[in-house]
């Protein structure tokens, strides 16, 4: 489990998935701080290796990267963390498009395609 404090291949995010759940990497991403925690069985964990680097709960979305996907596919909104009425946000999916595209511009900041 880590927060990418350099910049991570596509290749990288590959390695990691094999090693883990095959296809995907689990990540959480803080939209304020512009970080992005990877590597971990659970969405759960990075949420917490998060909040104890100073990270805000309702700053925080999980997704997961698909690193053998292009494109719209790479990035899934799904988990569950993300189901937050006080929020706005009744589903897992991310349904706010400005806050889809801080996450994107943050893994575009991260990841090196």
């Amino acid at each position: 489990m880590r927060i990418l404090n350099k910049q991570t291949t596509i290749d990288e995010l590959k390695s990691i998935a094999e090693t883990g759940l095959g296809e995907m990497v689990k990540a959480v991403v803080d939209i304020d701080l512009e970080i992005v925690a990877i590597d971990a069985e659970l969405h759960s964990d990075l949420e917490a290796h998060c909040l104890e680097r100073y990270s805000r709960q309702e700053s925080l979305w999980e997704i997961n990267y698909y690193p053998e996907m292009e494109g719209e596919d790479f990035i899934e909104y799904d988990p569950l963390i993300n189901i937050r009425p006080s929020q706005g946000n009744r589903s897992r999916d991310v349904e706010e498009e400005s806050i889809r595209n801080k996450i994107v511009k943050i893994t575009k900041k991260w990841i090196k395609k």
